[in-house]
């Protein structure tokens, strides 16, 4: 006697539409994880976002990592949030990036290619400032305490050539800029990146009177709890972005030329003067 086929029941049918329609699901990617990016509040944080948010998108891009851009009001609140090991990564002074490191085990990952770190005196183009003698007695507006060449460099040569100011901290690069060039301030310190990366209405106002000699720049340092292959990965998509037209299309702004791989020993100069330092950032 011949056998029928039997009909898939309603439930039958019902269950495999349920295992068919939840298949892409389960076979779907997670999500990718997002590590923050703290970048050093030397200009305003709508500038900084303007001037980073581009070159951290070509960053996730080309690497499937997700950069999160973030930054602070200040440097002094930035500096308590990186300390509290806060950012996953972040772009920060020579100072900071000893701190970090020694205290929270931070690792470069870059640094910029062909590059020395200098502080520098600012004065009103029309001001009879020539030399940081001409100073002496004066008010001079600081971006922050932890500034490591627009504020500790300058004032330890200040001290080294004895020369007494009282210094104001206004919060930023851009802050020092613009109140000098208001009149202010008869003087203040800063760095050539942002000092060359300002408006023209306000560079042309103003003037250098005094360049410190230069030392490792910035780091872009990673905390610890990033995974290895994740800082490899970024490592070699910074270092790439100099030797192309659309990274260094994103660096111009900048004012970086490109970036290297950066390893702890680069920054012994800046260890080194830190023992030399009357008010010492950094333990000897």
């Amino acid at each position: 006697m011949s056998r029928r086929c039997a009909l898939p029941t309603s439930r039958w049918v019902l269950g495999l539409v349920f295992v068919l329609f939840l298949a892409p699901v389960a076979l779907a990617s997670p999500p990718p994880e997002v590590f923050t990016f703290g970048v050093a509040p030397q200009q305003s944080p709508s500038k900084l976002a303007g001037l980073w948010g581009p070159l951290l998108r070509e960053i996730s891009h080309e690497t499937g990592v997700v950069l999160q851009f973030k930054t602070a009001a200040s440097v002094e609140i930035f500096e308590k949030r990186l300390l509290n090991g806060d950012y996953d990564i972040a772009y920060m002074n020579p100072y900071h990036y000893l701190e970090v490191h020694r205290k929270l085990g931070y690792q470069p990952v870059v640094r910029a290619r062909d590059r020395m770190l200098t502080g520098i005196v600012v004065t009103r183009r029309d001001a009879p400032y020539r030399k940081l003698a001409d100073l002496s007695g004066q008010v001079l507006a600081f971006p922050a305490p932890t500034a490591f060449a627009a504020t500790i460099l300058i004032q330890a040569e200040l001290a080294r050539q004895h020369v007494a100011i009282t210094p104001k901290y206004v919060s930023s690069h851009d802050s020092v800029y613009l109140d000098v060039a208001q009149g202010l301030f008869p003087a203040g310190g800063g760095i050539m990146r942002t000092f060359n990366a300002l408006d023209p209405h306000v560079r042309d106002d103003l003037r250098v009177i005094y360049e410190t000699r230069g030392y490792t720049p910035h780091a872009i340092a990673a905390s610890p709890r990033v995974p290895a292959d994740v800082v490899a990965k970024l490592q070699a998509a910074f270092e790439a972005l100099g030797k192309n037209p659309q990274g260094r299309d994103l660096l111009a702004p900048l004012r970086i030329e490109g970036w290297v791989a950066a390893k702890d020993s680069d920054w012994n100069d800046v260890r080194d003067l830190c023992k030399t330092l009357i008010i010492k950032p950094v333990d000897p």
